[in-house]
């Protein structure tokens, strides 16, 4: 069975976007250096399309990821910037309980059935997982079908924001299974569900 994998930038003290506008470009300028590197070579799935094709990926294989979910809000972000299938190297599906239509025929959209959805797509037969791509509350009411975290802790205090997952309070356990830190001061987390 593959895998759901919430590959996720955080701040230190765990927001990954501003409380107002949802948006996590604070991260971009931190992006550099050997992290940068690092990143396009282990997680080029995880590259939008352009900036895939931006950096020279656009034909690279797949190698972690051939399907994404997302939320309606993480997906508004590319939609309101003329970009209707922002991973159109990916199959895409776009979570949301407001949206009956989308204007792109390769991203689908999951209504209410989101998690029964997700364990369908986890027991295809796939050597590739599963990107979770943001935001809270697609990744509260996942939470219980997430089997690893990659969690890029990003050198910022922020204070206040979108917590990596909006779910009821419970403890969850992982493993710590790797870290790494980088020149930029990012720290790569790697936890994977203990059952």
């Amino acid at each position: 069975m593959r895998k759901l994998i919430y590959y996720i930038a955080t701040s230190i003290d765990g927001f990954i976007g501003d409380p107002d506008t949802g948006d996590g470009a604070f991260f971009v300028p931190l992006s550099l250096g050997d992290f940068q590197e690092f990143m396009f070579r282990e997680f080029p799935d995880t590259l939008p399309t352009a900036a895939r094709e931006a950096v020279g990926l656009a034909d690279a294989p797949l190698t972690r990821f051939d399907t994404v979910v997302q939320g309606r809000r993480s997906n508004q972000v590319a939609y309101d910037m003329g970009i209707p299938s922002p991973y159109a190297h990916l199959r895409q599906y776009v979570a949301s309980r407001t949206l009956t239509e989308y204007p792109d025929p390769s991203v689908e959209l999951i209504g209410n059935d989101l998690v029964e959805k997700v364990r369908e797509l986890k027991a295809e037969d796939s050597k590739l997982d599963i990107y979770l791509c943001g935001g809270a509350d697609i990744a509260g009411q996942l939470v219980e079908e997430i089997d690893e975290l990659i969690v890029k802790t990003y050198p910022v205090l922020v204070g206040s924001g979108i917590p990596m997952a909006s779910a009821g309070f419970a403890l969850r356990h992982y493993e710590l299974t790797s870290c790494r830190s980088f020149g930029n001061g990012v720290i790569l987390s790697t936890y994977r569900k203990v059952r």
